[in-house]
């Protein structure tokens, strides 16, 4: 099949979008419009990395619809009379309804919409794009890939929460996050390394959003994310797990209100509200300050203290996978980690570690450690083509 195909990953302040030919999913152009509400900028590259298209804008007045005819216009562009077969889409949630990859429609967007609630800072963003070409092109396919589905293998008692049996039934149960991501990484592995890919792993997802996922044979067994995107370890600026009790504190004490707590647990939190300097790990490394210290040390003691409960839930360990932006570049924290983890038998090599990208676990260690970029994108290519061509 000649032709292309477009993948577009919107976040809260940006969107990152990527096109790959059809045959063969070659990357042909990677690039993103981030600062989205503060003087935007769009930058793209081309296979070779290799700047190929970068604009500002000095107001504050591009919002998600309007990034997205901009991407739309430069892709246009960029592929010239290339026919674009399809659209994929990352989509934070798909609640209990998607496991799997879907075309889009009216009635999967509105059913989508209803899911904001569960994922405030991603699914409304997700859902703009979605609905900006449907309007311009309405018979070009779309396909939505959900950030959930890779974690609906989990058993049913590492999705239940201890409530009623009727709330659970109505959908309120433990869903996890980044599942693309550790599906990416899954594939990935079984390329490098087939053999650890089969066994026990935990990856660490590891950026301004952060998670584990307990993987076994490449299936997701347990996950630090639950209902919500805010549960599980501390994030740049979201909290990560909190006592319910908290919440009920505030509200009574502080008269807070749901969008009140809302801002404080997504917005607020994390790295930034324990810093109270910024929610960036490059930043808070480069600082002396006491509280870039504290905020740094509180976020490796929940990322060891939950690789502890992801190994419970696998009945041991063998492998432990860094990726995301913090995960892929961050050197001290892979060490951190692995130095808090030596009761599990894992020891890193320093030399390897400060390479980075591949395995990185010292020959005597008990289990192995790779580092290994994450790429979304791509594997919401993967999905699109097989849906639209199935």
């Amino acid at each position: 099949m000649s032709g292309c195909v477009a993948v577009l990953n919107a976040g809260s302040s940006s969107i990152k979008f990527a096109i790959y030919r059809a045959d063969g999913l070659d990357l042909m152009f990677r690039g993103q419009i981030e600062r989205i509400g503060s003087k935007p900028r769009l930058r793209v590259f081309d296979a070779a990395h290799k700047p190929v298209v970068e604009r500002e804008w000095a107001g504050n007045d591009l919002d998600h619809r309007a990034a997205t005819e901009e991407i739309v216009r430069t892709g246009r562009q960029l592929i010239g009379d290339a026919q674009i077969h399809a659209v994929g889409h990352r989509v934070a949630h798909g609640g209990a309804e998607y496991a799997v990859p879907v075309r889009v429609d009216a009635k999967v967007v509105e059913t989508l919409a209803r899911l904001i609630p569960l994922a405030p800072l991603h699914q409304p963003h997700n859902l703009e794009p979605i609905r900006v070409i449907a309007q311009a092109m309405p018979d070009l396919p779309q396909v939505a890939c959900f950030d959930t589905a890779f974690h609906r293998s989990q058993p049913p008692l590492a999705q239940a929460f201890a409530l009623p049996r009727k709330l659970s039934e109505e959908g309120v149960r433990r869903y996890g996050f980044h599942g693309l991501s550790y599906e990416f990484i899954v594939t990935r592995l079984r390329e490098l390394d087939p053999a650890l890919a089969a066994r026990r792993l935990v990856i660490a997802h590891l950026g301004n959003g952060a998670s584990l996922a307990a993987v076994r044979d490449g299936r997701s067994v347990a996950s630090t994310m639950g209902f919500t995107a805010v549960d599980g370890l501390m994030m740049g600026t979201r909290t990560g797990s909190i006592d319910p009790g908290v919440i009920l504190y505030l509200m009574d004490s502080r008269g807070m209100d749901a969008r009140a707590v809302e801002s404080l647990i997504y917005n607020e939190s994390g790295l930034l509200g324990v810093s109270g300097l910024s929610s960036d790990m490059r930043t808070l490394r480069q600082l002396s300050a006491l509280e870039a210290r504290e905020a740094i040390d509180l976020f490796i003691y929940r990322i060891v203290r939950e690789i502890g409960s992801m190994a419970a839930a696998l009945g041991g360990l063998d492998g432990v996978v860094f990726t995301g932006g913090i995960g892929e570049n961050d050197v001290a924290t892979r060490a951190e980690v692995a130095a808090q983890c030596g009761w599990l038998g894992l020891v890193l090599d320093e030399a390897r570690n400060e390479e980075g990208e591949g395995r990185i676990s010292a020959a005597s260690s008990s289990i192995a450690a790779w580092v290994i970029p994450t790429d979304e994108e791509r594997m919401i290519a993967r999905h699109t083509m097989a849906v639209v061509t199935r």
